[in-house]
């Protein structure tokens, strides 16, 4: 069972996720507006060209406005060593609160200035009105756009552990030879290539580079958009190691370990490679899978 004190799902900070989300959750909520304002005493929207609509035009691109500054906030967070499954669930609650609040002056604002015509509220009622709306209209995309980022995420880290010919270092041998295939987040299966061969893999924000010795002995790197998380999950028992939050190394390759002032770094010897970093979070986890190699 997932521990909301576990690390946020790459998935769900993503910059295609939180793009998706925020058109779902736009669409979602005119829709649910649209159907539920008539059935309701509760809202003072309305349609049509008065200045009632305008003013419920005004609002809406205000919530979506701030909804959106926030899914770009929270895109940011990506980087952060730490961003907790909680603290994800805490930003969704946020966003409810701040959304709710800004109807709550919205109404305040029209009341006052006439353009709603509605019986008087206290501002504790209006705001748990709106929370109840706030919580639906935001909730209900962000989950259903969560559970399909998960789905096809997992179904990535299946395709990825498969193994295939299609797109090669070296011509197929005739005995049965472990390759390292990636696939794109569409799934498709984009690159194949001899573990023995791969040298490290690299992210570069939504994409990956794999650097690789090709059948020529020349260093080569191909690009995929495929998440470094998933590489990681998938070939976890593998000679590939995450070394760093940007690479993943083979750990069979590595020539040399440097201990530096900074830290410690691994080196293949090659020329055109300069040597990688490793971070001190997989520090010990690196060390004691190059002693035991």
């Amino acid at each position: 069972m997932t521990s909301l004190r576990e690390q946020t799902p790459g998935y769900l900070l993503d910059r295609h996720q939180i793009r998706m989300t925020v058109v779902y959750t736009a669409l979602f909520s005119l829709v649910f507006l649209l159907l539920s304002v008539p059935f309701s005493g509760e809202t003072w929207f309305a349609l049509g060209s008065n200045s009632t609509f305008l003013y419920t035009v005004a609002f809406m691109l205000s919530a979506a406005l701030a909804v959106l500054v926030s899914r770009w906030l929270l895109g940011r967070c990506r980087n952060l060593k730490r961003f907790a499954l909680l603290d994800y669930v805490l930003w969704v609650v946020a966003e409810v609160v701040l959304v709710s609040l800004l109807y709550t002056v919205f109404t305040r604002q029209g009341l006052r200035l006439g353009i709603i015509s509605a019986a008087p509220r206290s501002n504790g009622t209006i705001f748990l009105s709106a929370l109840v709306y706030s919580a639906v209209c935001l909730c209900v995309p962000y989950t259903f756009c969560s559970l399909q980022s998960a789905l096809r995420d997992k179904d990535n880290t299946i395709r990825l552990m498969n193994y295939g010919n299609v797109v090669s270092d070296k011509p197929a041998p005739p005995y049965a030879d472990k390759r390292i295939t990636l696939f794109d987040n569409n799934g498709v299966l984009k690159f194949s290539i001899s573990s023995d061969n791969l040298y490290f893999i690299e992210s570069d924000d939504n994409y990956i580079k794999a650097w690789y010795m090709d059948s020529a002995g020349e260093m080569k790197q191909y690009m995929l958009r495929c998440r470094l998380k998933t590489v990681e999950d998938s070939f976890a028992d593998s000679e590939l190691v995450r070394c760093h939050r940007k690479y993943i190394v083979n750990i069979r390759n590595i020539a040399v370990l440097k201990a530096e002032k900074e830290g410690y770094k691994v080196d293949f010897d090659i020329d055109s490679i300069d040597p990688i970093p490793i971070s001190k979070t997989y520090e010990q986890a690196v060390l004691a899978r190059f002693n035991s190699r």
